[in-house]
């Protein structure tokens, strides 16, 4: 360091402070200011960039709420046409269920008027063959008991006898 000192020279220096204000001025004048530009800039870009994260951030919140309560309105509508499903699967099973006890007792009634007619048609008609073969039976019974005189005559007193005369 004692030889800097000693070996100073004013003439050295003032040149190399000329050099160097000079090229501070020229750096300032063409460098600095595009330097500076450029950092503030890049500082502007990123603040944009924070800005647009943070906004990006609440639109994202924005749209998860929404996402959140359009699906929560979806669950809901999905509920309530899952319960009207039901009410009218029940009220359908119900009517068919009414329906079908309905047609089974017209059947039923249906199946008793016809078994009434037809029981009706049998003894009519058992009536009808009895009354058929109790006359033959009669007929027969008469032809015979009739076929001489002397039965004639007892039958005809027999009945005169229990009739009674008023």
């Amino acid at each position: 360091m004692d030889k800097l000192i000693n070996d100073f020279s004013f003439g050295l220096f003032f040149w190399q402070t000329l050099i160097f204000v000079g090229l501070i001025l020229l750096l300032k004048k063409f460098a600095w200011k595009p330097i500076l530009d450029a950092v503030n800039e890049r500082e502007e870009g990123i603040k944009n960039a924070l800005l647009s994260a943070a906004n990006a951030k609440k639109e994202m919140q924005n749209l998860q709420s929404d996402n959140l309560r359009i699906l929560q309105e979806a669950r809901q509508e999905r509920d309530a046409m899952l319960k009207d499903a039901r009410e009218i699967k029940e009220k359908m099973i119900a009517d068919a269920k009414n329906e079908a006890q309905a047609q089974g007792l017209k059947m039923i009634e249906q199946a008793k008027a016809a078994i009434n007619s037809e029981k009706n048609a049998a003894i009519s008609e058992l009536k009808d063959k009895v009354s058929n073969l109790s006359i033959e039976i009669a007929e027969k019974l008469l032809k015979d008991e009739l076929a001489n005189k002397e039965s004639q005559v007892k039958l005809v007193e027999k009945m005169l006898g229990e009739a009674k005369l008023n």
